[in-house]
């Protein structure tokens, strides 16, 4: 179970601002471990939160099993790529995940892969949440523990 004292006004304004810096950006959510919506960029309403959560959990469980297979460490992230959209799934040290989707003919993908990995780096300024032990064994070791010990 994840106990979370997020400020909303942080978190949103982080993820507002993420989206703002990368063209055709859409939308930005960061969930608990367990699926549970944290806060969302200023596009996301409760319904579409819901919708992403359900999707990023099959699509982390299939990363986690392909950790598995392929014995390649932790699970960091998982970029699906559709025809007319990108939505990038990446994993936090904290146990959260980070969602973001891009769309449109023109988009940067390089440019928004830089700043899902800058948004990672930087997020435990605007996640300061407390997980419980098994949260970090779900989405696989990112070494950031070991840092912080």
């Amino acid at each position: 179970m994840t106990s979370a004292v997020v400020t909303d006004d942080s978190l949103t304004g982080a993820l507002d601002r993420l989206v703002d810096r990368v063209h055709g950006a859409e939308f930005a959510v960061v969930l608990s471990p367990d699926g549970l919506a944290l806060g969302g960029s200023r596009q996301v309403e409760a319904k579409l939160a819901e919708q992403i959560s359900g999707v990023v959990a099959g699509l982390i469980a299939l990363g986690l099993a392909a950790t598995r297979t392929c014995d390649a460490g932790g699970l960091r992230q998982v970029v699906v790529q559709m025809s007319r959209a990108f939505l990038f799934i990446a994993t936090i040290p904290n146990g959260t995940i980070l969602t973001v989707r891009i769309a449109g003919d023109d988009v940067e993908v390089g440019d928004m892969a830089y700043e899902v990995a800058l948004f990672v780096g930087q997020a435990e300024r605007h996640l300061p949440i407390t997980l419980g032990p098994a949260s970090s064994a779900t989405i696989g070791d990112t070494g950031a523990h070991q840092r912080h010990r």
